[in-house]
C-alpha cells in the first residue's frame, strides 16, 4: 500500500504544472468570501488563492471551501499570509481596505486605504507581473488611480469594479417599473460610483425604443412620474443594506465574478467599469470613472464612445473635478 501511494505521488509530481487560469483574492472579509463563492460557482479558475493578514480566519475559510470542493470544478484552493501564494495569477482581485467611519472625511478614507495599497500592490506585482488588477474597495475610482500609480501597470490592466453593479440594479428597478424583464431593458450608470453617479437617461431603451423619446421629461425634475427616483434607489441601495446587516457583500461578489468571467473567458462584453477617461468630455486630468468598456483577456481593450447630453457631460465632468481634487493631495 505504501509503495503504491509513493509511486502515485511521484507520478502526480511529474505531471504538476503551473496553473493556467489562476485567480487570487486579496482581503478575505465578507466581500472577499462573496467574490470567492461567485467565482467558484462560475468555474473560472483552475486555482484560487487567498491572502489576508488574519491568518486563523483565512485558514478557516479556506478549509470550509475545501470541504465542499468536490461540488465545484476548481481543483486547487489555497491560502496564505505570504503573497507568494498568488504567484503566476492571471487575475488579482483586491478587496482589502477599511470602511468609512462615522465622521471620517472622504480624503482620510482614501489615505488609509492608499497606505494599505502601498503594501499590497508591490507584493502582487512581485509575484504576478503580467496579471490584471481588479480593484473593489471604496472609493474605487480613486483607489484604482492609486493602484495604477504604485503598480506601474498599463492603464488597461488596472480595472475598477465601478458602476457595474449600479447599472445592473438600475436595469432591475427600471424593468420592474416597466413590467419587462431587466435583461430586456438597456440602461447605464456612469461616472463616480455612489452618490454622484450619472444615470444616462438619454440612452435608456427597450428593444431599441428610446424611453426619452416617448417621455421627454424622463429623469428630470419636471417629470410628474418621478422616474429619477429610480436612480436615487440605486444610490441608496448600499446604505439600506448596511443599515440592515452591517455591510454589503453578496451583490458585490456576483458583480466581481461577472467581470472576472469576461476577462478569464475573453468574452469582450461591454461593462460600465472604472478606467482612465482623460480626454473624454473635455476632462484633462488623470482620473478614473465608469464608462462602457470592452473587457477581455487583455483587460480593457476599448472604450465605447457614447453620445451624452450636455447635462450628462457636465455631471461627468463634475465627478472628475471632485476626484482630481482628492487625488492631487495624495502623498505617495
Amino acid at each position: 500500500m505504501a509503495a503504491l501511494k509513493n509511486q502515485l505521488i511521484v507520478n502526480l509530481l511529474k505531471e504538476e504544472q503551473i496553473s493556467q487560469n489562476k485567480i487570487s483574492v486579496i482581503g478575505f472579509d465578507a466581500v472577499g468570501m462573496a467574490c470567492a463563492i461567485s467565482i467558484l460557482m462560475k468555474d473560472l479558475a483552475d486555482e484560487l488563492a487567498f491572502v489576508d493578514v488574519m491568518e486563523d480566519k483565512l485558514k478557516g475559510e479556506m478549509r470550509d471551501l475545501q470541504h465542499g470542493s468536490l461540488f465545484l470544478r476548481t481543483p486547487k484552493i489555497v491560502s496564505r499570509k505570504d503573497y507568494n501564494v498568488t504567484a503566476n495569477s492571471k487575475l488579482v482581485i483586491g478587496t482589502a481596505g477599511t470602511c468609512q467611519q462615522e465622521g471620517e472625511s472622504h480624503f482620510n478614507l482614501v489615505q488609509h486605504n492608499m497606505n494599505i495599497f502601498k503594501f499590497i500592490i508591490p507584493n502582487v506585482v512581485k509575484y504576478s507581473l503580467n496579471c490584471k488588477l481588479l480593484i473593489v474597495p471604496s472609493p474605487v475610482d480613486v483607489l484604482i488611480y492609486v493602484a495604477q500609480k504604485i503598480s506601474g501597470f498599463p492603464k488597461n490592466h488596472v480595472i475598477g469594479s465601478g458602476c457595474n453593479l449600479d447599472s445592473t440594479w438600475f436595469c432591475y428597478l427600471m424593468g420592474e417599473r416597466l413590467g419587462v424583464h431587466p435583461l430586456s431593458y438597456h440602461g447605464w450608470v456612469f461616472g463616480e460610483r455612489g452618490d454622484s453617479s450619472v444615470p444616462v437617461w438619454s440612452g435608456v431603451n427597450v428593444a431599441s425604443v428610446s424611453l426619452k423619446t416617448l417621455h421627454p421629461d424622463l429623469g428630470t425634475d419636471a417629470d410628474k412620474e418621478q422616474w429619477k427616483e429610480v436612480h436615487k434607489q440605486v444610490v441608496d441601495r448600499s446604505y439600506e443594506v448596511i443599515k440592515l446587516k452591517g455591510y454589503t457583500s453578496q451583490a458585490i461578489g456576483l458583480s466581481v465574478a461577472d467581470l472576472a468571467e469576461s476577462m478569464m473567458k475573453n468574452l469582450r462584453l461591454v461593462h460600465p467599469i472604472s478606467t482612465m477617461i482623460k480626454g473624454l468630455c473635455g476632462i484633462k486630468e488623470d482620473v478614473f470613472l465608469s464608462v462602457p468598456c470592452i473587457l477581455g483577456q487583455n483587460g480593457i481593450s476599448d472604450v465605447v464612445k457614447v453620445t451624452l447630453t450636455p447635462e450628462e457631460e457636465a455631471r461627468l465632468k463634475k465627478s472628475a473635478d471632485a476626484l482630481w481634487g482628492i487625488q492631487k493631495e495624495l502623498q505617495f
